[in-house]
């Protein structure tokens, strides 16, 4: 599996709403700073250590009728890998089968990712181009992977903290695939309404 991404064109970053609320609160001149100072298209260094720092992110999609989606996207740090200045890509595991968010991808493969570090308040946006990959060369290097996404960045945007709740991991979830482990079959897969309809193969995705 493999959709074609249009071409790399990097949006602007605000919109006539978006002005239209900058106007009313006087923030024009403060959203155009921080997007000249803050906001850039290249993945640097610091970026890097942060996104693979993550043991999760949430992932924004919408589908063809532009109704948005936000998943939770879980693993062990370094799920998510930095590639290039421009490419990152992670794992798709095995969900409830629903493919709400690589189903969008294959309609609409615009993508926003948004990173948070709960521990030392800190986060990072990332939107971009994605697309999907069953035959990835990349594949064997993430255990319990039915597919790779990867993502073309546009915009790369860290942003203020200030609001992020500081909170401790406790531990990390035992169905995150490990190179050590597989991971056990979640409860939900035993019961009743739903043994009948799993995968043959016994996976699925969100």
């Amino acid at each position: 599996m493999r959709n074609d991404p249009p071409s790399r064109e990097i949006p602007g970053a605000y919109h006539a709403g978006s002005r239209d609320l900058q106007d009313r609160f006087d923030s024009r001149r403060i959203a155009d700073r921080l997007e000249q100072v803050t906001a850039h298209t290249a993945f640097t260094a610091g970026d890097r250590a942060f996104i693979a720092s993550c043991p999760m992110f949430f992932l924004a999609t919408t589908n063809p009728e532009g109704w948005p989606d936000c998943s939770y996207k879980g693993g062990m740090p370094g799920f998510v890998r930095v590639l290039d200045e421009h490419t990152l890509v992670f794992p798709d595991y095995d969900g409830n089968g629903m493919f709400r968010s690589m189903g969008n991808i294959l309609v609409n493969p615009q993508v926003g990712l948004l990173f948070i570090d709960f521990q030392r308040p800190n986060r990072m946006r990332v939107n971009g181009i994605a697309t999907l990959h069953t035959d990835d060369p990349l594949m064997s290097e993430f255990p319990g992977a039915q597919l790779i996404v990867r993502v073309q960045a546009v915009r790369i945007f860290p942003n203020c903290p200030r609001y992020i709740h500081k909170m401790q991991l406790v531990e990390y979830s035992v169905y995150a695939p490990t190179q050590d482990q597989t991971p056990p079959e979640p409860d939900w897969k035993r019961m009743a309404e739903f043994r009948d309809a799993l995968p043959q193969r016994g996976g699925a995705s969100t």
